[in-house]
C-alpha cells in the first residue's frame, strides 16, 4: 500500500506536466541505448575497471562515515582515517569475498585466519599514536591490510606471520600494490624479530594468554603495545607503555582474535 504522499500506481501526477513521447525511431535508438553501452564497457576493460575503482572507493568513504568516525564508534585521528580511506581493503581478501570487503565485520582469508573488522583495524593503530619515524612491529601478518594502514603512516613496519602460504600472499600482495617499506617474514611472533629491534611500537593481531616476554624486550623505553590477551570468548584488548623498564597496563577493549600459536601454546598460562 503506497504511503499517503504517495502518487497511486498509474496515475499522473497534475502538477507536473505530460512528457511528450518521443518519436518511433528516437524511442528505438534510446532503447538500444543500454545494450550499446554495456557492450562498449565490456570491450574496454579500463572504462570497467574505472568503474570498479569508483565503486570501491565510495565502499571506503562510507565505510569510514559510517563505521569510524560516527559518534558510537569515535575514530578521531586524521591520518588513521586518511589511510583507511585510501588502502584497497577489497584487494587484501580474496575474490569471492570482494562485494563484503568493507562491510562492517571481519572476513575469512583462508587457513583458519580472518582480516579484522575495519574498525579494530582503525581503533588498534590509532591507540598506537603512530609517527611518521616510527619503526613498527606486527604479529600476525594475515592478509597484510593491518601492515598496508600503518606503511602510510610510519617509516618503516616489520610483520611476522606463522601460516607460510599467508605470508607469501601478503609479501606478494603488499609489494604489487606498492607498500616497500613493508617485511614481511614466515615465522613465530611470539620470539618478535630481535635483530631489528627496538621498535617504537608493537601491534599484535592474534591472542595469546599473557603477553610475550620477547616482544616487551623490543618495545623501545617510552614505546606502545597493543595486544588482545586471554583465551577465546574471554579477550581484551590491553594498550601497554614502557616506562622505566615496567609496563603500564590499561585495558582498553573486550575483543575476540584468532589465538597465538607455535611457541605461545606451550608457554600457556
Amino acid at each position: 500500500m503506497p504511503a499517503a504522499s504517495d502518487t497511486p500506481p498509474g496515475a499522473t501526477d497534475a502538477a507536473a506536466p505530460a512528457t511528450p513521447r518521443p518519436p518511433g525511431r528516437l524511442r528505438l535508438a534510446m532503447g538500444l541505448l543500454p545494450a550499446l553501452l554495456g557492450t562498449a564497457i565490456a570491450n574496454n576493460p579500463s572504462t570497467a575497471a574505472d568503474g570498479a575503482a569508483s565503486t570501491y572507493a565510495a565502499a571506503r568513504q562510507r565505510m569510514v562515515d559510517q563505521q569510524l568516525i560516527a559518534d558510537w564508534r569515535g575514530i578521531s585521528n586524521p591520518q588513521v582515517l586518511r589511510a583507511m580511506a585510501t588502502v584497497p581493503r577489497h584487494e587484501f581478501v580474496p575474490p569471492e569475498m570482494r562485494p563484503s570487503a568493507y562491510e562492517d565485520h571481519p572476513l575469512p582469508i583462508g587457513h583458519g585466519q580472518t582480516i579484522s573488522q575495519p574498525y579494530i583495524v582503525a581503533f588498534m593503530t590509532e591507540q598506537l599514536a603512530p609517527q611518521a619515524g616510527d619503526r613498527v612491529l606486527e604479529i600476525g601478518t594475515g592478509s597484510g591490510y593491518q601492515a598496508a594502514i600503518l606503511a602510510g603512516l610510519v617509516r618503516e613496519v616489520y610483520s611476522i606471520e606463522i601460516v607460510e602460504p599467508l605470508a607469501k600472499r601478503a609479501t606478494a600482495d603488499l609489494a604489487r600494490l606498492g607498500y616497500h617499506n613493508v617485511r614481511v617474514r614466515h615465522g613465530d611472533g611470539y620470539q618478535g624479530w630481535p635483530e631489528a629491534a627496538p621498535f617504537d611500537s608493537i601491534i599484535v593481531t592474534c591472542a595469546p594468554d599473557h603477553v610475550p616476554q620477547p616482544l616487551v624486550d623490543q618495545l623501545r623505553e617510552g614505546g606502545r603495545m597493543v595486544i588482545p590477551v586471554g583465551d577465546f570468548g574471554d579477550q581484551n584488548l590491553f594498550l601497554l607503555r614502557k616506562r622505566g623498564g615496567r609496563l603500564e597496563r590499561e585495558r582498553i577493549l573486550p575483543v575476540r582474535f584468532v589465538p597465538m600459536t607455535g611457541t605461545a601454546e606451550s608457554h600457556q598460562r
